[in-house]
């Protein structure tokens, strides 16, 4: 148990740092899952960048590696550029 008024206090804001981190990056990986299950194209295009925008800001914040945020952007921008390409027949 802490001794100091000052790790007592470290210890709170751990905590609460801890929860609000794994809420935000809970959030952000079900609107990656629910971008991944997405088909229509207006859909995926509206969506992209409310989702790229949450991975930056988790990037910027520590919670999630920078690589593994440019990681997922490049995946998700693939598929919504496959998705928008026209089909060759």
């Amino acid at each position: 148990m802490a001794n100091h008024k000052s790790a007592e206090k470290r210890i709170r804001n751990a905590k609460t740092k801890r929860t609000q981190n794994r809420y935000q990056g809970r959030t952000v990986r079900n609107a990656v899952k629910k971008l991944r299950e997405t088909e229509e194209q207006e859909a995926l295009v509206k969506d992209i960048s409310k989702v790229v925008s949450q991975i930056d800001k988790l990037a910027k914040k520590n919670v999630i590696h920078k690589n593994k945020a440019a990681n997922l952007k490049s995946k998700l921008m693939r598929k919504v550029n496959t998705a928008s390409a026209p089909v060759a027949k």
